[in-house]
């Protein structure tokens, strides 16, 4: 399938975007621009298809290489499907893993023939302070219910749908391979897999058996959750699809509220623990003080020590975030950062210069070994 258009820019990307990011983005635009959601719009099925050739790639750790590297250009020659010319159930069929195991089902049937539907996502996103105590959040969305009025067959009320003449009632086509060796199944394009094919359409659903609903819900974030992760809401995903049960009977999928932290103005996050950066006067960390520092909630005092040195670090236990499983604070870990003044009255500059003056000599005084080190280390390579 030729394109102009950039993966990245297709996917809504950076380029530097992780495999996960790669993953839940084809995902967002597949639900979105999937031709059940949006019936009889060529420009969804367009970009539907356009993402999945976008995601082919750059899942692809070889492909993707290729691609950054050479563009389009490269590529050529590549094995890769023509997207363009094939069903669209079938290509929600080859990336099935999107839509199943960690991110959930859709489309299919589990253990003892019991269909499930499809899988949401949305975010939500939350401070650090929210990180610390956990959040409760309102999220919108919309998802594909059975319509009521036609009760999932499509079919305005008082008539049936019938039986697709192309499949015969199932769903699927066979086409003879290469001389006739072998055969290739293939979801009927006439009814989309369905078996059967609606003539007198509903007109709350027009003959998709579905109808986009708005829901608001409250959702409980737990404490200490991380970004990236998410948190599952049982049974508000959407009913089966069409081509599974029309009547939208089984197992709705889940609705995933995945996590985004915002950045701190302070404070940067490492697993449960806190870090902040703590400017130190050069007298206090000469002389040694008893210094504020910050914490998400309030301040505490921490000693500093005579002598410090710039990058010291100090760790106050249990300042930091909640874990996530055991509820156990990380800590508060303080990293000294030796502040020279910029500006100097008269008095200051006298006493610095005094100073430096002691310094020097207390440099010769402590350190006579290292001075001969670098002296014998010098006349070595005279």
């Amino acid at each position: 399938m030729p394109t102009t258009r950039d993966y990245y820019e297709v996917l809504g990307l950076e380029r530097s975007a992780s495999g996960d990011d790669i993953k839940r983005a084809y995902r967002r635009l597949a639900m979105k621009y999937h031709p059940d959601r949006n019936p009889g719009d060529t420009e969804a099925e367009t970009k539907f298809k356009e993402a999945a050739e976008a995601y082919e790639v750059l899942s692809d750790a070889e492909k993707r290489n290729v691609y950054d590297r050479y563009g389009h250009q490269g590529l050529r020659g590549t094995p890769g499907h023509d997207f363009r010319s094939m069903n669209v159930d079938d290509i929600f069929s080859m990336f099935n893993d999107i839509f199943g195991g960690g991110m959930g089902g859709g489309g299919r049937r589990q253990r003892g023939g019991v269909p499930r539907g499809y899988d949401l996502e949305t975010e939500v996103e939350l401070t650090l302070e929210e990180v610390l105590t956990g959040a409760e959040r309102d999220v919108e969305f919309k998802r594909l219910d059975v319509c009521k009025t036609c009760e999932g067959s499509g079919a305005k009320p008082g008539t049936s749908p019938s039986t697709c003449q192309t499949c015969g009632g199932q769903g699927q086509v066979a086409q003879a391979g290469l001389g006739g060796m072998f055969r290739m199944v293939t979801a009927c394009p006439h009814c989309r897999g369905r078996g059967k094919v609606v003539t007198d359409k509903c007109s709350d659903c027009r003959g998709t058996g579905r109808v986009s609903v708005k829901r608001k819900l409250s959702v409980k974030i737990p404490a200490g959750i991380h970004d990236g992760q998410a948190v599952r809401v049982a049974r508000e995903g959407e009913p089966p699809p069409p081509e599974i049960s029309q009547t939208g009977q089984g197992i709705p999928g889940d609705l995933h509220v995945v996590v985004r932290i915002e950045d701190h103005d302070r404070f940067e996050r490492d697993g449960d623990d806190l870090i902040i950066v703590l400017p130190l006067p050069f007298t206090q960390a000469a002389l040694g003080a008893m210094v504020e520092v910050p914490t998400l909630t309030d301040s505490t005092d921490v000693e500093v020590p005579a002598g410090t040195q710039h990058g010291a670090l100090f760790r106050i236990a249990g300042e930091g975030l909640p874990n996530l499983r055991s509820g156990r604070r990380g800590d508060l870990v303080v990293i000294a950062q030796l502040v020279v003044p910029r500006k100097l009255n008269a008095d200051q500059r006298e006493l610095l210069r005094e100073y430096a003056k002691t310094e020097k000599l207390d440099v010769k005084a402590q350190s006579p070994s290292l001075w001969d080190k670098i002296k014998h280390a010098v006349k070595g390579h005279g």
